[in-house]
């Protein structure tokens, strides 16, 4: 059943009282109905075609359809919602949001520009709220000498990992972050109600799988900074690499990208005027971190650290520092629920993310199930965008609770969440992929082709991109 605790976005508008920016979009993704990519053909590339400056952007970011699975959505509406969960008081921006979207809805391309200015205008103007939970909490960084002051007891010595099986582990990983990449990409966005009344329990991919997405190309080129500086590695050369080779980004990485083509280095280009610098952008993208290092939780986090900080900050690089730490313990441990808790270790123990994390497990622990579990979770969070990290975090750790060594269970149940499903089922695959291997009905449909959207690679060989991920692993000496 839908609930009915938010009206539909039109009419949300129309009451007179103005909505909350968390209401537009939890609005939005109660009432959006997924395209049934079973009957409506779509591709990621062909959704994105071509990357928008000026005009063009500033409409996207009034009104956007997700790459992929078409669904809905308001990025500056998502901007003032995030710096609400920040502890900014952003009602003056809010109070322009009916306006912009009526703006855009008609095409109202000067009036536009000229609101938006003033949007932008107040909501980097915003005070901080200072009561509100948010600050409640330490936000170690961003040098990493103080993070890693602010870990929990972690064991600081590596664990061998079987050279022998390296490889073969390695290649399940990328194979169950693509396949899960793949299989996410056309139900991202959605709530987890909507997606059940169209498509039901899922158990297998809803179109032909494609491996090109926004995700995966942040690790491609991280691979190529570090086979190209090793240990000299820092993040001002690897902002640069992206610079060199990534045309376009969305939420935080589309804002460094913008501050580092201003010459803003890290860690500067992750916190400056980002309102996304807490969303899953870099925890999407630390399971290379984890294979680079594995047995090595902390050198992994620590390389995560290094690449988080070039567009995100505070919680948003904890969550990448997370995912790197749990894919390299995947190397050396079998027990899940097991492994969540120890990885939970090697992100700063009195952050939000921490705490975060802990409710998120205390349900969990409680509900035997996990219908009720995910709609207390689902409640829990829905004053934050489907992208911020924290909800994705509780979608992540309720599939590998609840889904165990099964892959697909775990798919499916990251499926029944909604959110951003795509990332999600990338850590959860690369996860469940290490540590169980790939089954061949999830990766036999991949074959042995990722496709990207990086101009200098637009075709790889996901054997080749394991065997070279394995050989930096052992290569390559990421500090700790």
């Amino acid at each position: 059943m839908i609930s009915s605790e938010l009206p539909p976005l039109d009419q949300l508008l129309a009451q007179a009282t103005l909505p909350r920016a968390w209401q537009i979009d939890r609005s939005l993704r109660l009432h959006a109905i997924p395209l049934d990519r079973r009957v409506h053909a779509g591709a990621w590339d062909e959704q994105m075609a071509g990357f928008p400056a000026g005009d063009n952007l500033i409409r996207l970011f009034w009104r956007a359809a997700v790459p992929g699975s078409g669904a809905p959505e308001i990025p500056y509406a998502e901007m003032a919602q995030a710096m609400y969960n920040q502890g900014y008081d952003v009602r003056a921006a809010e109070a322009l949001l009916p306006r912009g979207i009526t703006l855009a809805q008609a095409g109202e391309a000067d009036d536009l520009r000229a609101l938006t200015t003033e949007f932008l205008s107040a909501l980097h103007a915003a005070p901080k709220i200072v009561d509100h939970p948010y600050w409640r909490f330490e936000h170690p960084g961003p040098d990493w000498a103080e993070i890693e002051a602010a870990l929990g007891d972690i064991r600081r010595e590596p664990e061998p990992v079987p050279q022998n099986d390296l490889y073969d582990r390695t290649l399940a990983g990328w194979l169950c972050q693509l396949a899960g990449g793949a299989f996410g990409t056309a139900l991202e966005g959605y709530h987890s109600t909507q997606l059940a009344r169209v498509y039901g329990p899922l158990d297998f991919y809803v179109a032909p799988p494609e491996t090109m997405n926004d995700d995966v190309v942040y690790e491609l080129v991280l691979l190529d900074a570090l086979e190209r500086y090793g240990p000299g590695l820092t993040s001002a050369r690897l902002a640069v690499e992206w610079v060199r080779q990534i045309p376009f980004g969305w939420s935080a990485e589309w804002a460094a990208l913008r501050n580092l083509g201003m010459g803003i280095l890290p860690p500067a280009s992750g916190s400056f005027r980002n309102p996304y610098s807490d969303w899953i952008g870099a925890q999407m993208r630390g399971m290379v971190c984890g294979m680079l290092a594995p047995g090595r939780p902390l050198a992994a986090a620590r390389l995560a650290h290094l690449d988080g900080i070039i567009s995100h900050s505070r919680n948003g690089v904890y969550g990448e520092m997370f995912a790197a730490a749990i894919t390299a313990l995947a190397y050396v441990r079998g027990d899940v629920r097991g492994l969540i808790a120890e990885a939970l270790a090697y992100v700063p123990q009195r952050s939000e993310y921490r705490a975060v994390a802990g409710e998120i497990l205390a349900i969990l622990a409680e509900e035997a199930e996990p219908g009720p579990a995910w709609q207390r979770l689902d409640m829990r969070f829905q004053t934050y965008n489907w992208i911020h990290a924290y909800p994705n975090l509780a979608a992540d750790l309720f599939a590998l609770w609840y889904g165990g060594d099964d892959l697909t269970a775990a798919f499916g149940l990251l499926a029944h969440a909604g959110l951003d499903v795509d990332c999600n089922a990338g850590l959860v695959g690369t996860v469940l992929g290490v540590m169980f291997g790939a089954p061949a009905r999830w990766t036999d449909p991949l074959g042995d082709r990722l496709d990207t959207y990086l101009p200098a690679t637009p075709r790889l060989s996901i054997r080749e991109l394991a065997a070279r991920t394995t050989a930096l692993a052992k290569k390559i000496p990421i500090p700790v």
